[in-house]
């Protein structure tokens, strides 16, 4: 007892320091189990209301399931011998309005649509005859059919509504922005064949076959017209 009477003031201090410190320990292992919980579950949390999110989004706009019907009818098969020559890509502006007018902004309905197609123009070599073909002293004179619009459409992939106007007390008028598509076709078409398509789809239709008949042996080849 004389012998560790000396070194009793430094038992107490080291008991003192191993009573502070298991709590201590104790106390940071749990708080640290205690916060990696939380932070797993904080991240589990979000991670379901990101998945609610999407179920929610997926059931207010929910993606269309196309489903074709197996069966398939093919009414008519031809051959044809069209030459496309010339395609414009047209792009035009179409307003297009119902109910306007004093009462325009109670029931009127306004589309602003972007319109964006195709027109293609060219010949049908199916309408070529013998007839249409003669050879004089060596020249050949042809005579091709006139050209003709083969096809025009509306892009509906580039297409778009740029703006709606509804009035106060309507939802609109369900087959405006339809019309509107039917229209801006016509309206595509309108503007190639103003803007002289078709003559230039005769140019270049006599260019290529002047080209192919030379190829083909003849000396010379006057295109005639009716």
């Amino acid at each position: 007892m004389e012998r560790l009477r000396p070194w009793l003031p430094y038992l107490v201090i080291a008991g003192l320091l191993v009573i502070i410190a298991v709590p201590c320990i104790i106390s940071y292992q749990f708080f640290g189990a205690v916060r990696d919980m939380t932070t797993g579950g904080l991240d589990r949390v979000g991670e379901m209301a990101d998945s609610v999110s999407t179920q929610v989004a997926n059931v207010l706009h929910p993606t269309p399931t196309i489903i074709p019907d197996p069966v398939t009818i093919i009414h008519q098969v031809r051959s044809l011998a069209r030459l496309e020559t010339i395609q414009y890509s047209v792009e035009k502006i179409i307003t297009a309005e119902s109910g306007q007018g004093l009462l325009g902004p109670l029931f009127g309905d306004r589309i602003l649509f972007v319109a964006h197609g195709t027109v293609i123009a060219g010949v049908d070599l199916e309408k070529l005859s013998s007839d249409d073909l003669r050879v004089e002293d060596g020249v050949l004179y042809v005579n091709l059919p006139e050209a003709e619009v083969l096809s025009y459409s509306l892009d509906n992939e580039e297409s778009y509504v740029y703006d709606r106007e509804t009035g106060v007390f309507t939802r609109g008028n369900q087959n405006l922005e339809t019309e509107t598509r039917q229209a801006a076709e016509q309206e595509i078409l309108k503007a190639a064949l103003e803007d002289g398509i078709l003559d230039q789809a005769q140019a270049n239709a006599e260019s290529y076959m002047l080209r192919l008949l030379l190829n083909l042996g003849f000396p010379e080849v006057i295109f005639e017209t009716n």
